[in-house]
């Protein structure tokens, strides 16, 4: 795989009817730029919002993988993101009129098919791997085991076990483009049928039939045509799990091996490799920075932001796009606000760690207008959470994440961490003004 990122060379659409809602839907997938990552856009809702395809936004699990944003949701993500991420496109807008992709006949071959249709281009920007770094084990309460261990490729060894043991199968690959095309994408989703009533009891599968599902009753299997391969079930358990690691927002090195998998357990190891790439990322020192994106020291910065000592809130940008900021700060003892916020047990001020994300922010903002005589307004700040104190010797990642922009007016989500754990964040709105 390149070590450059990827995106479409052109917009491509595939129209068809949802697995779970039944509901008749376009789908359409554009190019984006760099560090976009892959989102989800509701163009049949006002103000078209758009969900970042990530598993913090995770919210249901049930049959299939479902992410919102406050009270937008998009179901079953996973065989979209599956195709995008199997077939190496890092970047992409997928654009829906409903809630729900088109289940197509079941499988990612519809989706690889409307890739190839529109083209990969590559992009002049790094490509972020992770490499995981050591072993990752989990195991749940339906009695799914996920471990993941540390691999030159990115690797799925997959055993599917049915109900009673019936067609228990096994499948293991690696996963590059060409083979994910030929090995992985073709193999359909499947249920068994004492299953299809409970599920559509709860308002599940109404666009659910045998052109796209795979209906396995007592030992027979009932499709419109042959099984595609003899581990059909096994491999798209691993399309699956290629789709629900996707949420994790980069390709990933390691080997996964899967027992009894499902959404659950695998947005459950996409959180937990997530959990350890934040980890090993705070441990990082300062003067090491990640591939990718502008890296903007402290002298600059202050060409950027009108601030100066003591309130300059960021030694350095380690990470810039048109969506994102990832910038640090050193919390050293000598920061002049210990002298007076609880001497005996310093602690960073919040007002300070917000006051770090909105000026973050602001340059995330500078980016995408002319900044020629103007200064940047903190306007108002919402859903602020404090959730952990800050010390001195700590580093403080701050990382802001732009939600929307209009004229000069940008609204923006926030987070600062110490050792990979949030400790604040916020929404906020600012705003460019003459100065």
């Amino acid at each position: 795989m390149s070590s450059l990122q990827t995106t479409l060379a052109k917009s491509a659409s595939i129209s068809g009817s949802s697995l779970h809602t039944g509901e008749k839907v376009t789908l359409t997938i554009h190019p984006a730029p760099p560090g976009h990552g892959r989102k989800f856009k509701r163009k049949d809702l006002a103000d078209e919002p758009i969900i970042e395809a990530k598993v913090e936004n995770v919210k249901t699990v049930e049959r299939s993988t479902t992410i919102a944003e406050g009270s937008v949701k998009v179901h079953t993500v996973e065989h979209v993101l599956s195709a995008l991420s199997g077939m190496g496109v890092d970047n992409a807008l997928i654009e829906m009129d409903a809630n729900e992709p088109p289940i197509g006949d079941g499988s990612g071959q519809p989706y690889v098919e409307l890739i190839k249709k529109a083209g990969i281009d590559v992009q002049p920007a790094q490509r972020s791997e992770y490499n995981v770094t050591e072993t990752i084990f989990l195991e749940t309460k339906g009695g799914s085991l996920m471990t993941i261990v540390p691999d030159s490729a990115f690797r799925v060894s997959c055993t599917q076990v049915g109900p009673d043991g019936r067609f228990t199968q096994y499948y293991s690959t690696e996963i590059t483009p060409a083979i994910y095309e030929k090995e992985i994408a073709p193999a359909r989703t499947f249920v068994y049928y004492e299953d299809v009533k409970p599920l559509m009891d709860k308002g599940l599968i109404k666009g659910g039939s045998l052109e796209n599902a795979v209906v396995v009753q007592g030992e027979s299997v009932h499709s419109k045509e042959p099984l595609r391969f003899k581990e059909e079930f096994a491999r798209h358990k691993i399309l699956d799990i290629v789709g629900d690691l996707a949420l994790f927002g980069r390709p990933i090195k390691g080997h996964v091996i899967a027992v009894k998998p499902g959404h659950g357990a695998n947005t459950d190891l996409a959180r937990a490799v997530a959990k350890q790439h934040a980890r090993t990322a705070s441990l990082v020192p300062p003067t090491v920075t990640p591939k990718g994106g502008d890296v903007i020291e402290v002298k600059d910065v202050m060409k950027v932001l009108p601030h100066r000592y003591p309130f300059l809130m960021i030694d350095r940008v380690v990470q810039l796009s048109e969506e994102r900021c990832t910038a640090i700060k050193s919390v050293t003892i000598n920061e002049p606000f210990f002298q007076g916020h609880f001497p005996g047990h310093p602690v960073m001020p919040g007002v300070l760690q917000l006051e770090a994300m909105a000026q973050a922010g602001s340059i995330l903002l500078f980016k995408r207008v002319n900044v020629t005589g103007k200064i940047g307004y903190f306007m108002s700040a919402d859903e602020v959470k404090f959730r952990k104190p800050v010390m001195p010797g700590d580093t403080l990642f701050i990382e802001t994440e732009l939600l929307q922009v209009k004229r000069s007016i940008m609204k923006a989500r926030g987070r600062c961490l110490v050792n990979g754990e949030v400790v604040s964040e916020a929404e906020m709105m600012f705003g460019i003004v003459d100065s």
